[in-house]
């Protein structure tokens, strides 16, 4: 008996990696429609935002209109569907406000997170199922497995095999639901293995760049950026002992670990290893050992599990950003729900309020949260 063919909505991006994705799924003998997210272009924005864009560097790359004409090419050359969906107001009131109400508390949010989590596996994901797809896929390197018993079955997210590639820490939130409509066929490969298969299947980006920056914004100044659309007060920088070094532009512009941009003399490099809100000071040192710098102890909040939620206390492996190894820490409950406490065995540099933490047991993603309280 014939089994009807399944339909995978793959996001094509234009880049090498989505392309791969789509190309290997037709040969596995899917029914593939490749569509392009629309969720950012040079003048979207609301009401006043600058028409001058000081926050692009020079090497910006591909607008939205190249990459979509480079998705839409590989879908003819793998003769599929191609579709272009605009969600540029979604991306905009769910990741791009997120980010900037995140900076402005003074925190460091990291919208790759976001950007997955409220439009390519919720907005995308939600949109493809509904029209009838089968399963959703991406180029995301990371895998998802499958196990079976005679009860239920259960989805494990588990790491890419290129660890150099490995975009796990970005899929943290997604849930066993999705999981289950979910294909990452380029995970179980290397970079250089999918560079190859783009040149087999002679897809004509197949020696196109990798993309840079954030999530579908791109390769940006990022302080340019923030002083665009969030107004700060010019305050003091101090050392951790107290003296006064210079001025900053506005807390909002740094980032803890930091040692770029604060134009001071004396006795650098100078590193950010605080941020004083309520006196509007950004505190710094020159001591890369400096134990404001190094920390072992802090809090997440907004915690999600991909499957059951472990017993706790728990000891494994813990990253606190993207391509930081996952460190042997401790985790606890807090008096607070849905809040953890978490201790590493040894101090980290630059733990970082607003970015995620991921939890990890080997090559298993287990779940994450965001960096609230640094010890």
């Amino acid at each position: 008996m014939n089994r009807k063919k399944k339909t995978v909505i793959v996001g094509m991006s234009g880049g090498v990696d989505s392309s791969v994705t789509a190309a290997l799924l037709k040969k596995q003998g899917f029914d593939v429609i490749g569509v392009f997210m629309k969720n950012w272009s040079e003048d979207f924005g609301p009401p006043g935002t600058p028409s001058a864009k000081p926050w692009r560097t020079g090497d910006y790359g591909c607008t939205w209109a190249q990459d979509s004409e480079d998705a839409r090419k590989v879908a003819n050359l793998l003769d599929i569907p191609f579709y272009v969906w605009d969600f540029e107001k979604e991306y905009y009131s769910k990741v791009v406000e997120y980010f900037l109400k995140e900076y402005a508390a003074g925190r460091t949010p990291n919208p790759d997170v976001m950007c997955n989590t409220e439009i390519k596996f919720k907005v995308f994901m939600n949109r493809a199922l509904n029209l009838g797809a089968d399963f959703v896929a991406t180029g995301h390197y990371a895998r998802v497995h499958e196990t079976r018993n005679t009860k239920h079955v259960t989805y494990r997210l588990l790491k890419g095999v290129d660890p150099s590639k490995d975009q796990s820490y970005f899929l943290y939130t997604l849930k066993q639901e999705q999981l289950a409509k979910i294909l990452f066929p380029i995970g179980y490969l290397k970079k250089s293995e999918v560079r190859e298969l783009a040149k087999k299947f002679k897809l004509p980006n197949a020696a196109k760049k990798d993309s840079q920056g954030i999530c579908f914004i791109g390769k940006i100044n990022v302080t340019e950026f923030l002083k665009a659309h969030i107004k700060a007060q010019v305050g003091e920088i101090v050392t951790t002992s107290g003296q006064v070094l210079g001025s900053h532009d506005g807390l909002p512009y740094y980032t803890i670990g930091q040692r770029e941009g604060m134009r001071l003399g004396g006795q650098g490099p100078y590193y950010v290893v605080n941020k004083d809100l309520k006196a509007n000071k950004l505190i710094v040192t020159n001591n890369k050992e400096d134990q404001e710098l190094w920390k072992k102890e802090f809090t997440i909040t907004d915690v999600t599990w991909v499957g059951e939620k472990p017993v706790l206390p728990l000891r494994t492996g813990v990253s606190i950003r993207y391509h930081h190894p996952d460190y042997e820490a401790r985790i606890k409950e807090h008096v607070t729900k849905n809040i953890l406490e978490i201790t590493f065995d040894e101090p980290q540099r630059a733990i970082t309020a607003g970015q995620a933490a991921v939890v990890y047991s080997g090559e298993e993603l287990l779940g994450g949260g965001i960096i609230d309280r640094i010890v």
